[in-house]
């Protein structure tokens, strides 16, 4: 571990952090325990919890990615070190973990040896890609620290000592209960300004291949009012008070980014606060911030049915004709007005799952999608996290699929395959992917597998949405390039009928899909000039007034990356920290 200097001793001492001797002596240094590699193959502590035991599974991906790199290096005329610190190692830890997990990632053994095959397999540089899901908090709120946990694992303690959502201590497919599903992140501190807008631009239009993205909002369920207990709010306006970014703030980020961008780089969403007492609030929002689409939660109390200003807002459901079709009515009347400007006006977003408990369409069961999409043809009803039941965690799927709780001939992913099969002849019903696929890919790639697999048998490559969920993960990169090369295995579309994963159904889902429900005509990267590096100087005061984070201050990250990129300087993969070796 770490040295610190005893200044009373003169002498170096060994860190361990907070843990105890008796605790050290069943671990070693992660530096010289665990081999340098692209992928961790073991949980590593920074001294600040314990870390688990190497498991089974992850002894076998460790012993064949040694395995392939031997083979590999020796024929490079490469040191071990070299070749893992090369594109060519990446290729051997994804080669490793289809070989032990399954054949998940595409990836041939020509990557192995040259870095152009790597690069080819990689996401293409032309690669349209439209995020319709990105989150940013205004700077007074502080950001959510689980949903940063979940995607950093226990590197993110002490401000969150244990996977939030994962209660039980389940399992995933790796065999940990908390583990890491962007390696970018581990052993970041979670700061409050991470999701804020300096950190989130960068994010986003430098360490991403996104084009376009759709920066969204939550409406506020609860909020605190000075002298009472926590309550719903009685009306939109109140809400604002617990809302992480108001519609206004919303549609400022988005001026901003495009207007130093020179080029439509981001669009936003409305509020959907629904019912007849929110009705002059909607037209608000479209009067003064021309918002290109709407997002709601029906878990959230953000329903004002009457006009009684004691009145608490509530829960809600798509196919309500007293609470949700007049604000069904009101988007559809405005759309015909702003439907050249605003082509995605007539998209009603909708957080649909997350949410265990019964099901509930006002938690996101999707009952009441067919009847909503039938009534209201010209709206589209794109249902986000494509209404996945589990909170983030999805060993209760796995058990299921292992158990072969089948709905209509394929594994039951709680709500998903339910949903699925409500909607394939609804052709104004889409599925986004946001958290949904994060939460899968790395940890539960069968469940991300069968979770695809039914989306594109149901409902059709043209009706499936990509959405990051980011900043909460970080950069929406790895989300990206997890998706160019996932791939459903071939036994698995034998038995249950689901269709390739092509790279044309790729291109779509990434980023024609939504192109099409935004009226977004050129989707040639070139097209979208970049987001300048020097952004942050070109804030107004008055943005950050509106944004509430005059107080952040953006660094020289942008310009040091460049100059590390110029000198070509290998990335070396050495974990700082403990690793159980015993016990």
């Amino acid at each position: 571990m770490a040295e610190i200097w005893n200044e009373t001793g003169r002498v170096w001492e060994e860190d361990h952090g907070l843990l105890d001797d008796s605790q050290v002596a069943q671990c070693r240094r992660a530096d010289v325990a665990e081999p340098p590699s692209p992928i961790p193959t073991r949980m590593i502590s920074n001294g600040e919890y314990m870390p688990v035991p190497q498991t089974a599974l992850q002894k076998r991906v460790q012993s064949r990615l040694a395995e392939l790199t031997d083979q590999a290096s020796q024929k490079l005329g490469l040191s071990r070190r070299q070749f893992l610190a090369s594109s060519g190692g990446m290729a051997a830890a994804l080669l490793a973990m289809n070989d032990v997990y399954g054949n998940f990632f595409h990836v041939s053994e020509n990557e192995l040896y040259d870095s152009a095959a790597f690069a080819e397999a990689a996401p293409p540089k032309d690669l349209f890609v439209f995020d319709d899901q990105l989150h940013m908090v205004r700077g007074s709120r502080p950001s959510p620290a689980g949903l940063r946990a979940i995607a950093q694992g226990p590197s993110s303690a002490p401000r969150v000592r244990a996977n939030p959502f994962n209660a039980r201590g389940q399992k995933d497919e790796r065999g940990e209960e908390w583990g890491v599903w962007n390696p970018a992140l581990v052993g970041l501190p979670i700061d409050p300004g991470y999701a804020h807008i300096t950190q989130f631009i960068k994010d986003v239009y430098l360490d991403s291949q996104v084009t376009i993205g759709l920066l969204s909002n939550v409406t506020a369920s609860m909020i605190q009012v000075e002298g009472e207990q926590s309550r719903p709010p009685k009306n939109a306006e109140e809400a604002q008070r617990g809302e992480i970014l108001t519609a206004a703030q919303t549609a400022a980020a988005r001026n901003f980014v495009n207007e130093i961008s020179g080029s439509a780089r981001m669009l936003c969403h409305g509020l959907l606060y629904v019912g007849k007492g929110n009705l002059k609030f909607i037209q608000e929002q479209i009067d003064q911030n021309e918002p290109d689409s709407w997002k709601g939660y029906n878990i959230s109390n953000s329903a004002k049915i009457d006009d009684d200003p004691a009145s608490l807002m509530r829960q809600w459901r798509h196919d309500d004709p007293d609470v949700a079709y007049p604000t069904f009515e009101l988007i559809q009347k405005n759309y015909e007005k702003l439907k050249d400007r605003r082509p995605g006006f007539n998209n009603i977003c909708v957080h649909k799952g997350l949410a265990p408990g019964p099901p509930d369409p006002k938690r996101g069961h999707p009952d009441d999608l067919p009847k909503a999409a039938r009534d209201w043809p010209k709206l589209n009803f794109i249902s986000y996290h494509a209404c996945i039941q589990p909170n983030f965690f999805l060993a209760d799927a796995l058990e299921d699929v292992k158990a072969e709780k089948l709905r209509g001939g394929v594994p039951n992913i709680s709500w998903t395959t339910e949903y699925g099969q409500l909607v394939k002849d609804l052709p104004n019903c889409y599925a986004e992917i946001g958290t949904t696929w994060a939460s899968s890919v790395v940890t539960f790639p069968t469940i991300a597998a069968h979770i695809l697999g039914q989306l594109l048998k149901f409902m059709g490559e043209d009706r499936i949405v990509f959405g990051s969920d980011s900043v909460w993960y970080g950069s929406p990169q790895w989300q990206i390039e997890a998706l160019w090369r996932f791939q459903i295995p071939a036994a698995m579309r034998e038995k249950y009928g689901y269709p390739e994963l092509t790279e044309q159904a790729k291109r779509k889902i990434l980023g024609l899909n939504s192109a099409k429900l935004y009226g977004i005509k050129a989707v040639a990267t070139d097209t979208y000039k970049p987001v300048p590096k020097d952004y942050e100087s070109r804030m107004t005061e008055q943005l950050k007034n509106v944004l509430e984070v005059g107080q952040l201050r953006a660094d020289n990250l942008a310009q040091m990356k460049e100059t590390y990129i110029a000198l070509s300087i290998d990335p070396d993969h050495t974990r700082y920290g403990w690793v159980r070796v015993r016990g």
